[in-house]
């Protein structure tokens, strides 16, 4: 019996075959015979290797692995396994191209079978990962450096001695940057005048380091000003030391160094306590990346020391003169606290803020990439989906991870609304139920006739399920949460003397778990604290809670007894003005454009570009690009038509994305602008607030976020600023 013609299954010719693996341009597919000679090498291979198909036809696959991969018979084992089991090889490792140069892949081996289940060939697929590996050691490099600076202020909190407190400076220094060696020289008064001293050296030897010459009066150490941070790629080929016969600032034989960073460490005062040296024999070791670390790391040890020096300024005062030596100490311990969280969110923002921009365009290449993966895979390819749905976990939690570092350095743009406190909290019921489960009891108390309050609502409600969470693990056998609303007015005096007297709306969030003893309620808002187990926490949430409220305005205290559970008590500034409706109302869904639509995408990261250009038109959008912000104007000069703006608000160039804005507003009124940011420190924020007006969407962001964003920038559906 014949299979009607319309049944019969259709079959792919070889022709049609070597189309369909020719198109696979990013993928390197490759045919072999039983013995590992290359068979056929599609337009992938080409792309990524270099070699053509008429170079390597009959040649063993051998000639891809790199030479200690060949000397332990890497093909062979992979054609044995690939016989045995069906897959060979699998390992990400070195390949080589033809030029010689290596590159990061993962790829594997399988049979093909003939009719009779002979083995005739195999098929070897290759995929190069250099990009991906890249990232990756950069987002663990990031990681490794928070937690030295993190350990470094833990240790430097808890410092007295400021020879001891010197050293762990210079120590953290030398791992925060990768110098071989680092030295601390401080600044003393002697009868000849101001002159400098080694303090600490990490990385050589103290007799070595006295063979050289004594670094000269430079910005770093010029007494009262610290004027500036000498960073030099090659100092042996610095014009700066060649002066004054100084061509041999280096002994020979003694520390070879070629790269050179010092910067300087300034009092609360504003004197120079000295300043930070550190090189290296290689050229070209300290980039921004790393002078942003140990900038971070110099306001640290400031602090530290000029909180070593009031520690001795104490001892010394008159012991006879008790009830001043209480009073003073009271206050310098109130400034004391005050200053090193003051200056602890400086430092921290500083490093956060100096990666925070290039980790976020990271984190939208790899997000905007996986969602594209996930929109194309195939529905019959499970095993694909789950990598990038773990992938895309992954990198949410990084993107997280960022927002509260953020958000505890108040750096993170707020756009605050009026808010029906009572009405947030009913609102996030069903969520507070789903989320702590049923042996948590949910009690809310809700004051009637309660003011409103001017905050960002969708940090409110983070900080809301952050403590929640952390109430839900302080009874870990059940208990009850209870979340109580109250109008207070808080005067100048008391336990709220750091707190602008005035009316508020206190949010309180209370447990009846463990409790906390005194120590740890000390710790309790410091940053990286935490009590929970390795995994379970970033230490970074009452941080990020601490961070929102004071940026608000507000003020955060926490109660809390063994055994009796605990209180945090989040104050708002109550909202006098109300000329605006509250609303706590969810952006619309995204909308398609139209091709009549024009968008202007104006980035300096490519990879960020192209995604955000690739996205719009997606959608259906007309869409130019431009790397900066003069070539973006030149295209508003040409084009007859823009509908909005795009832009990134840190750009090259010396023009930020406000200033674009501004001129291209000049040239066309009527023109919409929508910015982006991974980090907006100053340029369309002012006191952690967005500008009036302003419209943000902050990386990384999804298609679903870009797509609604801009449809409501376009249809007025939000205010703009002009």
């Amino acid at each position: 019996m014949t299979t009607p013609a319309a049944h019969r299954p259709t079959v792919i010719e070889a022709s049609q075959w070597r189309q369909i693996v020719n198109g696979a341009t990013d993928t390197a597919i490759i045919s072999t015979d039983p013995r590992g000679l290359i068979t056929s090498w599609n337009t992938g291979a080409h792309r990524i290797l270099g070699w053509s198909e008429q170079e390597v036809l009959g040649q063993t696959l051998e000639r891809i692995f790199p030479e200690e991969d060949r000397a332990r018979g890497t093909l062979a084992r992979e054609i044995e396994e690939a016989g045995r089991i069906g897959r060979g090889g699998g390992e990400e490792g070195w390949r080589l191209r033809k030029d010689g140069g290596r590159f990061w892949a993962v790829g594997e081996l399988t049979p093909i079978r003939d009719g009779h289940a002979r083995i005739v060939g195999f098929i070897k697929i290759l995929r190069d990962r250099t990009a991906q590996r890249q990232s990756e050691e950069q987002i663990r490099d990031e990681r490794h450096a928070l937690e030295i600076q993190n350990r470094a202020a833990s240790a430097l909190a808890q410092e007295s001695d400021r020879q001891r407190l010197l050293q762990i400076v210079t120590d953290a220094g030398v791992e925060l940057s990768g110098a071989e060696v680092g030295a601390f020289f401080g600044n003393v008064n002697d009868p000849g005048g101001e002159s400098h001293l080694l303090c600490s050296l990490s990385g050589a030897s103290v007799e070595g380091f006295n063979e050289l010459p004594m670094p000269g009066m430079t910005e770093p150490l010029q007494p009262g000003t610290g004027s500036g941070i000498v960073r030099s790629s090659d100092i042996t080929q610095d014009a700066r030391y060649r002066k004054g016969g100084a061509a041999h600032l280096i002994p020979r034989g003694h520390l070879p160094i070629r790269s050179y960073l010092a910067l300087p460490v300034i009092s609360r005062s504003g004197g120079v306590l000295g300043a930070l040296l550190f090189g290296h024999s290689r050229p070209g070791v300290f980039g921004d990346r790393v002078e942003n670390r140990v900038l971070g790391l110099a306001a640290e040890a400031a602090v530290a020391i000029d909180n070593v020096a009031l520690t001795q300024e104490l001892r010394h005062l008159n012991s006879t003169l008790e009830q001043q030596v209480c009073e003073r100490t009271l206050q310098l311990k109130t400034n004391e606290q005050a200053l090193r969280q003051s200056q602890k969110i400086e430092a921290i923002g500083q490093l956060t803020g100096g990666v925070a921009h290039d980790f976020n365009n990271l984190l939208q290449v790899i997000i905007g990439n996986l969602e594209s993966l996930r929109r194309n895979l195939p529905t019959e390819a499970p095993r694909a989906s789950r990598a990038v749905e773990s992938a895309m976990s992954a990198a949410r939690r990084g993107a997280a991870l960022t927002q509260r570092l953020l958000a505890f350095s108040r750096r993170q743009p707020l756009n605050p609304k009026p808010i029906d406190v009572n009405a947030l909290i009913s609102g996030m019921s069903d969520l507070l139920h789903r989320t702590l489960g049923e042996p948590t009891e949910v009690v809310t108390v809700r004051c009637a006739a309660l003011w409103r309050v001017e905050a960002d609502p969708i940090e409110l409600e983070a900080a809301i399920l952050n403590l929640a969470l952390n109430a839900r693990d302080a009874m870990p056998e059940g208990g009850r949460l209870t979340l109580e609303t109250a109008n207070v007015e808080i005067d100048q005096s008391g336990s709220h003397a750091d707190v602008t007297a005035g009316q508020y709306v206190s949010l309180s969030v209370s447990d009846t778990g463990v409790g906390m003893e005194e120590k740890t309620l000390a710790q309790a808002f410091e940053p990286f604290f935490t009590t929970k187990p390795v995994g379970r926490g970033t230490g970074l949430g009452l941080s990020q809670v601490y961070g929102f409220v004071k940026q608000s305005g507000g003020h955060v205290k926490i109660h809390s007894q063994l055994g009796r559970g605990t209180a945090v008590r989040i104050y708002l500034p109550r909202l006098v003005r109300e000329d605006e409706p509250a609303t706590l109302a969810d952006p619309a869904p995204a909308q398609a454009g139209a091709p009549s639509e024009t968008i202007l995408v104006t980035e300096d990261d490519d990879d960020v570009r192209e995604y955000s250009v690739e996205v719009l038109r997606e959608l259906g959008y007309r869409v130019i690009e431009a790397h900066d912000g003069p070539s973006a104007l030149r295209l508003l000069e040409r084009q007859p038509k823009v509908d909005l703006l795009f832009t990134d608000v840190v750009l090259p160039g010396g023009m930020t994305g406000a200033q674009l804005a501004a001129q291209a507003r000049g040239a066309r009124p009527g023109l919409k602008v929508l910015f982006t940011t991974g980090y907006a420190r100053n340029a369309i924020v002012h006191h952690g607030r967005l500008d009036k007006g302003v419209q943000l969407i902050a990386k990384p962001f999804t298609v679903v976020d870009l797509g609604a964003r801009v449809r409501d920038v376009l249809d007025g559906s939000v205010r703009d600023c002009g």
